[in-house]
């Protein structure tokens, strides 16, 4: 049985995040003073730290002072020190004075050795996203794939008609055309559906016209499109999820229209337009900017004004108009956010994102704003625009490259190679990397996923339904909000982001999976019935390569995950992180053993088990 101090073993270490246990003052203003707490395992005395100070980088400037001892406990020294919040974004790190050398903690953890600023911990003046968003699940549904009530519409000359029970097309021809005819009033007659699982928010990728079925290539962006029913078909969606208790997000490509859309055909008929403004012109061809060269999607410029007050701000923009009733959408995510407002010398993002957001808050103040960016989010992430990004760094990739079956032959996304297979200490070390480049508020509300519309199914990355539980453990269990892709909860499979846009499998049960969706509906419930799954702080505990524990912890609970890919040594762990007769399991089943020596923690594996310690 490995002991605490052996390797993986992490709660040696000193620990600050930016929970309520060690942060004052979530939303600072500008000279405020927040207090901070870091907290300092005891160890041998010879060991003991001499002293802790705090470093804040002020106007571009490190300061150093000593924080105080102010509370001695069983397993901890805890430290306190003052932050004058002097900058909108304040950053700062713990300077530990100990024998053999100091050391700096930041929030990748603890360093014997100098570090840059960029991973330091920061305070941000910025209100982070509502409440709601973190307290919620949230639901994606590809609207051609999910569900059928509109028995008669007519096919668009794009498109090519598939049966229900048809495979997609993973690549090639017919990929953006092959066309379902799933519709609004589909997804409104299965609301019932996601009652049962325990969703909170319903997230629809785009409802505007197109020439695919995927609908980012819009041709206007002033009605829903007929073939999901028209306005009037998302007005009572709306309504239905409201009723329901439940949100409904939208989704909007702020960086492209369509090259049907209807603001290129007038910019194309007359260059001295003012449509002809909001795009870049070439003298190569096709004679514009395209997003990634895809000449059916010319990118938007928004160098000119008159853009601006028709897509992004005020109530009369396209992001206003369809968050204020009737239709009151409870925010946007925006497709490849990190692209918008970026070309050549131009990049006006940050400006684009800060417009968003002020347009949706003075309709909805709980509107809610996240991005798409598949790559290092930090530098777009201080909080000032998008609330939160869809996690795909810090949280999917990571996550995937630990439970991928070995054998696996699914496409690494994005990259020339096959997704290789890494160990937990890796996962971990490639989350802290990427949350440590973004406040806490930030990263306690990521939209983390286990798929989309745009990668391989889970299923078909972990192979077997217990590694799926293993997947969806982290996911319901960690900081973020945790989204799910419709049709993973009963065991979807999918090669890649086309071949995974399978239809929901509402009248074949071969293709449902109902030991998975009570997986999911569990999973859902757990975390909806605890305040440290939904808001805790993240404390890693034991690190291994085929094993990773953490405590999620508020001044009121604490509660202990551990995930296991397969069966490894197992460990023990001071019975101080319990109360006494307080443990309880709420997921998994497994007695967690409160000895004498501790808190013995079961090898078994696969699986997730998940306990309550006070």
């Amino acid at each position: 049985m490995t002991v605490t101090h052996g390797a993986g073993h992490l709660l040696g270490d000193p620990h600050h995040d930016g929970s309520s246990l060690y942060v004052s003052t979530q939303v600072p203003r500008l000279g405020d003073r927040v207090t901070v707490r870091v907290r300092i395992p005891l160890g041998p005395p010879e060991q003991a730290e001499r002293g802790v100070h705090l470093r804040v980088v002020r106007d571009g400037e490190p300061r150093m002072s000593p924080a105080r001892l102010v509370e001695v406990t069983a397993t901890d020294r805890w430290y306190e020190a003052e932050v004058l919040v002097h900058n909108p974004v304040t950053s700062y790190r713990f300077f530990i004075d100990s024998p053999g050398g100091y050391r700096w903690l930041n929030g990748r953890g603890v360093f014997a050795r100098e570090v840059p600023d960029v991973a330091d911990f920061r305070l941000t003046v910025f209100e982070p996203a509502p409440a709601w968003m973190t307290g919620s699940v949230v639901y994606q549904v590809f609207p051609d794939r999910f569900a059928r009530a509109i028995s008669d519409k007519p096919l668009p000359e794009w498109a090519q008609a598939a049966q229900w029970d048809d495979e997609p097309i993973a690549s090639g021809h017919g990929v953006a055309t092959q066309l379902y005819g799933g519709d609004l009033p589909g997804v409104r007659e299965h609301l019932d559906h996601l009652v049962e699982l325990g969703i909170g928010t319903v997230y629809l990728t785009p409802v505007f016209p197109g020439r695919s079925n995927h609908r980012y290539d819009a041709t206007t962006f002033d009605h829903v499109d007929p073939l999901l029913g028209g306005d009037e078909a998302l007005v009572d969606l709306s309504r239905a999820v409201h009723e329901r208790g439940m949100r409904i997000m939208g989704d909007i490509t702020t960086n492209h229209t369509g090259s049907g859309h209807e603001w290129f055909a007038a910019a194309q008929a007359d260059r001295a337009s003012e449509e002809a403004s909001y795009y870049y012109w070439t003298e190569d061809e096709p004679g514009y900017v395209s997003w990634l060269e895809h000449a059916s999607l010319p990118k938007l410029n928004y160098a000119a004004p008159a853009l601006a007050a028709r897509m992004i701000e005020g109530p009369a923009s396209v992001i206003g108009r369809w968050v204020a009733p009737p239709y009151s959408l409870d925010g946007w995510r925006v497709d490849v956010a990190n692209m918008t407002g970026r070309y050549a010398d131009q990049d006006v993002t940050h400006e684009v994102a800060r417009t968003i957001r002020e347009t949706m808050t003075a309709i909805n103040p709980e509107a809610v704003l996240v991005s798409e960016h598949f790559h290092d989010s930090g530098a777009d992430m201080m909080g000032d625009g998008w609330h939160a990004n869809m996690n795909y760094s810090a949280f999917t990739r990571p996550v995937w490259s630990w439970i991928v079956a070995p054998d696996s032959t699914v496409p690494a996304l994005g990259l020339p190679t096959t997704l290789p297979r890494r160990s937990g200490v890796d996962m971990v070390a490639a989350m802290r990397d990427f949350d440590s480049v973004v406040p806490w508020k930030v990263m306690a509300t990521q939209w983390n996923m286990l798929g989309s519309h745009d990668t391989p199914r889970l299923r078909t990355l972990a192979g077997s339904r217990e590694m799926v539980e293993v997947a969806a453990g982290l996911l319901f269990t960690f900081p973020g909000t945790p989204v799910l892709f419709a049709g993973d909860e009963v065991g979807a499979q999918g090669t890649n982001g086309e071949h995974a846009r399978v239809t929901m499998p509402w009248d074949d049960p071969d293709r449902w999976d109902g030991e998975t969706f009570e997986i999911y509906r569990s999973l859902i419930a757990l975390r909806r019935s605890s305040q440290a799954l939904r808001e805790g702080g993240l404390r890693w505990v034991v690190v291994t390569d085929d094993a990773v524990a953490y405590l999620r912890e508020t001044p009121e609970e604490s509660v202990l995950v551990l995930v296991a890919r397969a069966p490894w040594d197992g460990a023990v762990l001071p019975g101080e992180l319990a109360e006494p007769g307080a443990v309880r399991n709420l997921y998994g089943g497994a007695v967690l053993d409160h000895g004498d020596d501790g808190l013995t923690l079961p090898g078994d594996g696969p699986g997730v088990q998940v306990w309550r310690l006070r």
